[in-house]
């Protein structure tokens, strides 16, 4: 217990010690009334770094008195999840409450592993409980979103990490018996976040000198973390929402406002191969065909920086980020992909036509595979017309140009080969 970080000996375990997301768990909340009542379906919890989902999960656990697993996303396979439920078939019996199922960073999981979770969802084998700091709307597989109810969790406010500084300085086995002035706060407040773990790392720094008293000012916090970054634990997160005002930034042409969440991001000790990746992403989504160019230019932003680090890696990210600020914007090639997405959902595994498929076996050029195709090359200017979609797809549309001078020249190019199908 001593040697537990204070995060980990401040972890409540029962909702009267949660601290926050009163909207779920206070008196009279959805959630806290499910709990209490004992019936509590899957869900996914969705919120930022250090609100209280794991936490949650496990108060939710030991208030039914449930067998709990819990399994990473980011170690965790196919396998890794089948063993899981098969340990919770086993420890069911009957009228007995379902094993709960907590997987951390649920986002991650691969397609395959969220399709190996339907079945012991839908028949309660499991209850799964998830937790995500992305929209799940995004990040998890339809069937088994509809499965599960989805709660957001909010940043603490100041009350919240106000009372929990207090309860770490007054219940804390370590912190209790030490001499500690809490000062001033803003520092504390501004550098947490709104992240519960954040806040009790730094306090933890703070307060681990040898001196005593201990008197806590927005001085000291600062000069502390300076001497210290680690400890604003860039892994926990501060990206969390810097990193959406830094793309928001990029996308909507400001490069002040993108130079700036950088430099915090930079100031921070956020790892530089996250931003290299978020600006590689910015550029294929929200610049796109618009300036083909600031995807090669992001690309090689993040090789540069996995060569050289920190501190002189801020450079190649500071260039790539102006220019992709600077940069005309079209979202036509990710809004393509969506649109081509949504019409594979709708309309299934499409046999591919005929004339578009190889013919590497006699059986095959017997069966017609490949007949009638036409070989663009053998045409003026590399192209002739022939249907490239299935039948029942002719008349659907996925890419639609954008007024970029570049895109123009792609639009003109289309019209001037397929005529109409692109007015």
């Amino acid at each position: 217990m001593m040697n537990q970080p204070l995060a980990e000996r401040m972890r409540p375990s029962t909702l009267d010690d949660y601290i926050g997301q009163k909207h779920l768990v206070g008196k009279d909340a959805v959630l806290r009334k499910m709990i209490e009542a004992g019936r509590v379906p899957s869900f996914i919890l969705w919120g930022p770094p250090g609100v209280g989902k794991t936490t949650l999960a496990q108060i939710v656990a030991k208030r039914l008195d449930a067998p709990f697993y819990t399994l990473s996303a980011i170690s965790s396979g196919v396998k890794d999840v089948r063993d899981v439920i098969e340990k919770a078939k086993s420890s069911q019996f009957f009228n007995t409450v379902s094993p709960i199922l907590f997987i951390d960073e649920i986002h991650r999981f691969s397609k395959s592993q969220q399709d190996s979770l339907l079945n012991a969802v839908e028949t309660g084998t499991v209850t799964l409980i998830g937790a995500t700091t992305e929209n799940p709307s995004f990040e998890v597989i339809r069937p088994l979103l509809s499965r599960c109810q989805v709660y957001v969790l909010k940043p603490l406010n100041n009350e919240d990490l106000l009372n929990l500084l207090n309860n770490a300085l007054t219940k804390d086995v370590i912190l209790k018996e030490k001499q500690i002035e809490l000062k001033e706060t803003e520092a504390l407040l501004r550098y947490s976040g709104g992240d519960a773990r954040k806040l009790l790392n730094i306090l933890e720094l703070v307060t681990s000198a040898g001196e005593e008293p201990v008197i806590i000012t927005d001085k000291i916090v600062t000069e502390r973390l300076q001497e210290n970054p680690a400890a604003y634990d860039k892994g926990g997160e501060m990206h969390y929402d810097i990193i959406s005002a830094f793309i928001k930034s990029i996308r909507g042409s400001d490069p002040d406002a993108a130079i700036y969440w950088l430099a915090r991001m930079v100031a921070g000790g956020e790892d530089p191969e996250f931003i290299a990746r978020r600006l590689v992403i910015s550029a294929a989504e929200d610049i796109g065909l618009a300036n083909p160019n600031a995807l090669l230019m992001a690309n090689t932003c993040f090789e540069a920086v996995r060569k050289i680090g920190w501190p002189e890696g801020r450079i190649p990210l500071a260039e790539a980020t102006i220019y992709l600020a600077c940069s005309p914007k079209s979202n036509s090639a990710y809004n393509a992909i969506n649109r081509a997405l949504s019409t594979v959902e709708k309309t299934g595994n499409i046999p591919v036509p005929l004339h578009l498929r190889n013919a590497p076996t006699k059986l095959m050029a017997e069966l017609d595979y490949g007949k009638g195709y036409k070989y663009a090359h053998d045409y003026p200017d590399h192209f002739v017309k022939q249907d490239y979609l299935p039948a029942e797809l002719l008349k659907e549309r996925f890419w639609e140009s954008q007024e970029t001078p570049s895109e123009r020249k792609l639009s003109e190019q289309m019209k001037k080969l397929w005529g109409n199908r692109f007015e």
